[in-house]
């Protein structure tokens, strides 16, 4: 896995691994629901998957980051094959994210498009070169 590759799926790992706690723990504030471009009438109604969506990007972050660790601890096939496979689920779930967005599930409509690419070309970044 080159160095491109390396980079692109640490700093994905990262971002969601950063980004999970505000879904999990603190979606009740109003700030970041904004920075989540996320508008939510009733909190309450949508606490339990916003904590899910959370552990779901804690999961996906932490599979790239031990991927690299694997991958540098000695055993390159198993780290690349970890670290694709969360870099994979990573870009999957940013494009849902969009798709719900255009199926009109993501108030305000249209709210998804910074997330969407912000969750997702790290991802595509690290597949591709990983595929060079």
């Amino acid at each position: 896995m080159n160095g491109i590759a390396q980079v692109a799926a640490l700093l994905s790992g990262i971002v969601y691994v950063a980004v999970s706690p505000l879904e999990m723990f603190f979606y009740d504030r109003p700030a970041v629901r904004r920075w989540l471009h996320v508008d939510t009438t009733d909190v309450a109604d949508v606490r339990m998957w916003a904590f899910v969506v959370g552990v779901r990007n804690l999961l996906g972050g932490a599979g790239a980051l031990i991927g690299l660790l694997i991958l540098h601890s000695g055993n390159e096939p198993a780290g690349h094959a970890v670290t694709l496979s969360a870099c994979w689920y990573m870009l999957l779930a940013g494009l849902a994210m969009g798709l719900a967005d255009l199926l009109g599930f993501w108030r305000p409509r249209g709210g998804s498009v910074l997330g969407t690419i912000g969750s997702s070309v790290l991802p595509l970044v690290a597949i591709v070169a990983a595929s060079v």
